[in-house]
């Protein structure tokens, strides 16, 4: 009790406040009061102070430890976050296989509306029309017995075919165009390839009809000859028409197959900071 006395009178305080250091007459009785005697402006009650032995080192640190857990990370040191970003380059083979199944369309709607298949002297015939013209020379090709004008096709086995064929081909086209479509639209990239898988087998199946058609109809055609009553035959643009849709359909074939299951795919880091004064 000396020891606290001395302390008082050195640090300027009354004996009224003497009781300041009634809790710190354990171990490091010495230490304690030179430091509140050197810096104490005021007096303090111990039983304010929290309930820790001596201050215990590992106990504050827990309380802190619960504190700082609790209030969360700094708006201002939150770290920053990375975010991914998928970029698609859209190849141009499958853009062009797109196109050749546009001009597929129309080349086969010209050929099925003309009657420029097979052509002779005042004869035109198409898949679904044949035409006399004014002025012809008995007798008509195939023995016809009608006046100059257009009527239905004749009721010829490899015509009905030829021209069943070419809508097929037509149908088959426009569904895998319209898919190929899709897949260039959709950014799905497991849709995308389904797409193109399914656009190359449909358009294989139009390839192979209207191989068919154009091989069948010259050659049942020849079996005719004996009845055509005319020397000089030619086929019309339509038919050749007909190759032409061949060759663009087998090309778009071409580049889907060799291009089925292949895009140009990036992925795109970004680094985004989030700044508290900057949202200030």
């Amino acid at each position: 009790m000396s020891d606290c006395v001395s302390v008082c009178i050195c640090s300027g305080q009354s004996p009224n406040e003497t009781k300041m250091t009634r809790n710190y007459t354990t171990k490091g009785d010495s230490y304690y009061q030179k430091e509140f005697a050197l810096t104490s402006v005021q007096s303090i009650d111990g039983d304010s102070l929290p309930d820790y032995s001596e201050f215990d080192t590992e106990s504050v640190t827990l309380d802190y430890f619960k504190e700082s857990t609790k209030r969360g990370p700094s708006p201002d040191k939150m770290a920053p976050t990375t975010t991914i970003e998928t970029v698609t380059i859209t190849r141009p083979l499958k853009v062009i296989a797109f196109i050749c199944g546009v001009i597929v369309i129309i080349l086969m709607i010209l050929a099925l509306t003309s009657t420029d298949w097979l052509m002779a002297e005042s004869w035109r015939q198409g898949l679904f029309v044949h035409c006399i013209e004014e002025g012809y020379e008995s007798p008509l090709p195939f023995n016809l017995q009608d006046p100059a004008g257009c009527y239905p096709s004749r009721d010829v086995a490899y015509i009905k075919a030829t021209a069943a064929l070419c809508i097929i081909t037509l149908v088959t086209d426009a569904l895998a165009t319209f898919l190929t479509g899709l897949g260039l639209r959709t950014q799905d990239h497991n849709l995308k390839y389904k797409f193109y898988r399914i656009a190359v087998l449909i358009m294989m199946v139009a390839l192979i009809s209207l191989l068919v058609a154009v091989i069948l109809y010259p050659i049942c055609f020849a079996a005719e000859l004996n009845i055509a009553n005319r020397l000089v035959w030619e086929f019309g643009w339509a038919y050749g028409v007909g190759w032409g849709a061949a060759i663009f359909l087998f090309g778009a074939v071409v580049l889907l197959l060799c291009d089925k299951e292949s895009e140009e795919i990036y992925y795109k880091e970004r680094k985004i900071v989030h700044d508290a004064s900057l949202r200030d």
